[in-house]
């Protein structure tokens, strides 16, 4: 297996893992925040959220990077 095909399946992995973390992670806003009657301002991530979070943004790095890596590394052939 050459490299290509590991930044593919590299790529393809963490892209199905960020769409589910993005999925599990909770709505920010209710439904009244709509209609412009949100009860919170802001709120901090903690626990579980904080977790999910920064496993988001890790694999959308990842993602990035492999993506990049792909269009960057023929180039050096």
């Amino acid at each position: 297996m050459n490299i290509n095909g590991i930044l593919q399946i590299i790529t393809i992995v963490s892209a199905i893992l960020m769409i589910l973390t993005i999925l599990l992670q909770q709505r920010g806003a209710s439904l009244g925040a709509g209609f412009g009657s949100s009860g919170e301002l802001y709120t901090t991530r903690r626990g579980i959220d904080k977790s999910l979070f920064d496993a988001t943004v890790f694999l959308a790095v990842i993602f990035v990077l492999s993506i990049l890596t792909g269009l960057i590394l023929p180039a050096f052939k």
